[in-house]
């Protein structure tokens, strides 16, 4: 049986609330005035539509905290985050370490559990370097939005208990695959003391095979406080064929450097947050 309680800490949205509340009005109207049942339903229909969307849409905050830049004291500092999707790989996450390396970079890298599991060493290895490891999911499925309480927290709390084994620090982000979700993750995540964390720009890395293509997606705008994603699995490889963020990482480390600008773990970031209270 669900304990609900132990939930009771969550603050919804304000449009988790409105959802709530126009739901028990709805139901009372109905109640009142049994006829107007087709018109209730519309309404309920639209409004869960909208959740629906809100869940889908990977940056949207209407149904929970969502990192889609660091903090605002961040900016300030001129720091910027490179997080990284879908690894560990044993064939491109060790180079995209020695990149990292030569530029003195730090990255967060959102490891699927089930790899870390397959790979404890090389997860070992990024926190060694000085680099953070996040929550991307026990296994990386696609059904996750389709969730109910119960399903997140068993799928979140598998994973971070397994890559707390593997790497001896507790996960405080999660990133869903994909960024996709649906409103019961929120109150999971409270309950799990995790942050959601989307991005502020990504380069589609994932299917693009033009390394440049991606390299301008990232520097568009480029600012302090951006989130970049990346992957160092499930990547798409150029035609030299070079997993894509190996080609495109040394430009934009550089051109991170001419914008005088400091990669951060978004561990870091949060850390100084709550030092501040920002």
């Amino acid at each position: 049986m669900m304990n609900f309680s132990a939930y009771r800490n969550w603050q919804p949205t304000p449009l988790m609330k409105a959802s709530f509340l126009l739901t028990i009005a709805t139901l009372a109207a109905i109640a009142i005035h049994p006829a107007i049942w087709p018109w209730a339903l519309a309404v309920v229909v639209a409004d869960h539509l909208l959740l629906t969307f809100a869940g889908l849409w990977p940056r949207c905050s209407w149904v929970g905290s969502n990192w889609t830049s660091l903090p605002p004291a961040a900016t300030e500092r001129g720091e910027i985050a490179i997080t990284i999707d879908d690894g560990p790989d044993p064939e491109i996450t060790p180079a995209v370490l020695d990149v990292l390396d030569r530029y003195g970079a730090k990255a967060t890298f959102f490891c699927i559990a089930d790899k870390a599991q397959r790979y404890p060493a090389l997860c070992r290895d990024i926190v060694r370097r000085g680099h953070a490891v996040e929550n991307h999911s026990m296994h990386h499925q696609y059904h996750l939005p389709f969730l109910l309480l119960g399903g997140w927290m068993a799928e979140l709390n598998a994973a971070q208990d397994a890559l707390t084994k593997v790497t001896g620090i507790r996960p405080r982000f999660f990133r869903p695959p994909v960024g996709l979700r649906n409103p019961l993750l929120d109150p999971v995540l409270s309950r799990l003391n995790l942050q959601l964390a989307s991005w502020t720009r990504r380069g589609f890395d994932t299917v693009e095979r033009n390394p440049q293509v991606v390299l301008a997606k990232l520097l568009k705008d480029l600012k302090a406080g951006d989130i970049l994603l990346l992957h160092d699995s499930n990547v798409a490889h150029s035609s030299t064929g070079q997993p894509v963020i190996l080609e495109v990482l040394p430009p934009l480390l550089d051109a991170i450097a001419t914008a005088k600008l400091r990669t951060v773990t978004l561990g870091e970031s949060l850390d100084r947050c709550r030092q501040t209270s920002c």
